[in-house]
């Protein structure tokens, strides 16, 4: 059983995630410890505890230590089952990242077709937009060959939550390699300002901000009122397609921070990336290690590695013995090199 320092890297709730689904994987049992010690509130929260039970009910596993406040799990899986589940955080947690702890694992190891509806939040601060995985991840698993569907139908904002989607995931054998090392021409440049129980100023503020700084049109800024709101909520969506990759930036409003402030915030990231002229954005680089290093590998170029991409990295190294390479060729341009996965 291998033994990990939640502590360690990162130190958050990305450690959890990553074991788990790198557990049910590689059927590797694992103790966990000192989970999200460094954070203000250690142990499991909602979302987290949700994560390590979807991957104990899909992966058959036994697991002790599963409640909140938690700093110390033992996961034990057997086999993976495709099938039908629903997963409620009950919070306003991110159902994304929890979606994201079960996916590859129900891709390659299930033999059977999985639907999974997800309650909670939709867009929340620190984890991926719903539409980072539709127009940024997903994409590129499907060009390694993989089938995800996901359809939005209720967006769900932090605090209040109340968002709800669904995916289908239809089983593989291997993922393709992946060479990612151009971004290709830039197609098109957009921007959405979600709006759910808020004054609509808010979203053209920030999309007069946004599409100054960046020197887009105005008319590429749209505001998008929320549908059947469930509670108060903002989301700035800066969306680059280009001929290889669509990079999804995103900022989400605060109480007491103007909406000026948010605007810059996702423009000075934005043109970030655009500057470096790499195709893979920094949030995107981490979560593609895992799909790279259970198929036939990859390469890809990215802007320089975050915390959370060496966590992964160590983590990889931990359960498959894998040695990702990341060289830095230019200021704020590496390249990263994923060996395929040894038979």
């Amino acid at each position: 059983m291998l033994t990990i320092d939640g502590s360690m890297g990162e130190g958050g709730g990305q450690l959890l995630r990553s074991s788990l689904a790198l557990s049910l994987l590689t059927s590797t049992p694992f103790r966990i410890t000192k989970i999200r010690a460094g954070r203000a509130r250690p142990g499991l929260m909602r979302q987290h505890l949700v994560a390590a039970n979807a991957a104990t009910e899909i992966g058959d596993a036994e697991s002790d230590g599963a409640a909140i406040g938690s700093v110390d799990l033992t996961f034990q899986p057997k086999a993976i089952r495709g099938g039908n589940y629903n997963f409620a955080i009950g919070s306003a947690g991110s159902t994304t990242l929890v979606f994201q702890t079960i996916l590859l694992p129900l891709l390659l190891g299930s033999s059977v077709s999985s639907t999974i509806t997800f309650e909670g939040g939709t867009h929340n601060p620190m984890a991926p937009p719903f539409e980072f995985l539709e127009h940024s991840f997903l994409p590129i698993l499907a060009r390694m060959g993989a089938r995800v569907e996901v359809a939005l139908v209720r967006h769900g904002f932090y605090p209040a939550g109340g968002g709800r989607w669904a995916a289908t995931i239809f089983p593989m054998n291997e993922l393709e390699r992946l060479e990612l090392l151009q971004r290709g021409e830039v197609r098109s440049q957009r921007a959405t300002a979600l709006i759910s129980q808020l004054r609509p100023s808010i979203a053209l503020r920030e999309l007069d901000v946004l599409c100054n700084v960046l020197g887009w049109d105005r008319a590429s800024g749209r505001p998008k009122m929320v549908e059947q709101p469930h509670g108060p909520g903002n989301a700035l969506l800066a969306i680059i397609e280009s001929e290889h990759v669509t990079e999804v930036v995103t900022g989400f409003g605060e109480r007491g921070v103007p909406a000026e402030s948010i605007a810059e915030r996702v423009a000075a990231e934005a043109l970030r990336y655009l500057k470096a002229g790499v195709p893979v954005g920094a949030h995107l680089a981490d979560q593609l290690l895992l799909p790279l290093a259970f198929g036939r590998g990859g390469t890809f170029r990215t802007l320089k590695p975050t915390d959370h991409f060496t966590t992964q990295v160590e983590l990889l190294r931990m359960f498959l013995g894998t040695k990702v390479i990341a060289t830095e060729e230019a200021e704020d341009v590496w390249r990263v090199d994923v060996p395929a996965r040894a038979a």
